[in-house]
């Protein structure tokens, strides 16, 4: 639970360091680049290059893919019906889409179901939701603020996303094995990701605006946090009839908190900062009522 508290704690820090202007307001847009430059692809390098792919795990890689694709179709179309401005689907479509599947997730994997089952959440994480984050999630991104983006320019930005040059760099070096210095920095330079993600997060966190923000709020989390597990819960154990704890925990991931990188994506892109705030402010400390009752539903019933 230690990582949990650091999450709160980091989250609150953010908040008072805006309240008591002791950090200068163009604080996030330096915090995020740090995170985009140097954390990211970090972490990304250090997970990727020890991670052991399983043909037997597809389903669970695949669910942060599914979970995407399915908030683009849902959002996108409930953005034109209901009128929302571009940011506002951008933001819902990036936030709610993908689920804090390592920050949060691991720590409640080892909590509910143990330690020997991270791996099935590292899956999820690296082959699923971070991958997706840095393909179809800096696509969306680049759609929905700028409206106009060629193939061309959607190539670019995916090729030069910093977190991606770091997944192609980590396949390349898969063959060699990291001297122990190397894998000590990277682990170091990685932890700062989430502290300084839920500073910025935090920094620009503000429930003044909450009632101006509370429909698509409410229709992102509920998306988060119930339809969007429900949706993989009815294909995977309906649909398909996998059952198992691989999959309790593939679902349980599902059920994750908004990511928390993919709202310093989407306040990179300006896409609704007050809003994503909220949604991974509030999101947070919300999925862990949701998380135990679909723990609950999920060791009865799969």
């Amino acid at each position: 639970m230690a990582n949990i508290i650091l999450l709160a704690i980091c989250l609150l820090a953010g908040i008072v360091l805006r309240k008591t202007g002791r950090f200068p307001a163009a604080t996030p847009a330096a915090l995020n680049g740090f995170i985009i430059h140097i954390s990211l692809p970090a972490l990304t390098i250090l997970h990727i290059h020890s991670l052991t792919i399983d043909s037997s795990l597809l389903l669970t890689a695949g669910m942060a893919w599914l979970l995407f694709g399915a908030a683009w179709m849902i959002f996108g179309f409930a953005g034109k019906f209901l009128a929302l401005d571009r940011g506002t689907t951008g933001a819902l479509i990036l936030v709610a889409g993908l689920g804090n599947t390592s920050f949060v997730g691991l720590p409640m994997i080892e909590a509910y179901y143990g330690k020997e089952y991270l791996g099935i959440g590292i899956i999820a994480d690296q082959l699923g939701s971070f991958l997706a984050l840095s393909t179809l999630g800096i696509v969306a991104a680049a759609i929905y603020s700028t409206g106009n983006v060629t193939p061309r320019q959607m190539a670019r930005k995916i090729l030069l996303f910093p977190p991606f040059q770091a997944l192609i760099l980590a396949l390349l070096l898969r063959p060699l094995a990291f001297p122990e210095w190397s894998v000590v920095t990277l682990q170091k330079l990685g932890s700062t990701l989430a502290p300084l993600a839920l500073v910025s997060v935090g920094f620009q966190l503000q429930f003044g605006g909450i009632r101006q923000e509370l429909k698509p709020l409410l229709a992102g989390l509920t998306y988060k946090l119930l339809l969007g597990p429900e949706l993989i819960f009815l294909l995977y154990c309906t649909v398909i009839g996998a059952t198992g704890t691989v999959i309790q925990i593939t679902i349980f991931e599902a059920a994750m908190a908004p990511m928390i990188t993919a709202g310093i994506i989407a306040i990179d892109h300006d896409l609704r900062p007050q809003l994503v705030g909220m949604l991974v402010g509030i999101g947070i400390p919300l999925s862990f009522v949701t998380l135990h009752i679909w723990h609950l539903f999920l060791t009865r019933l799969v």
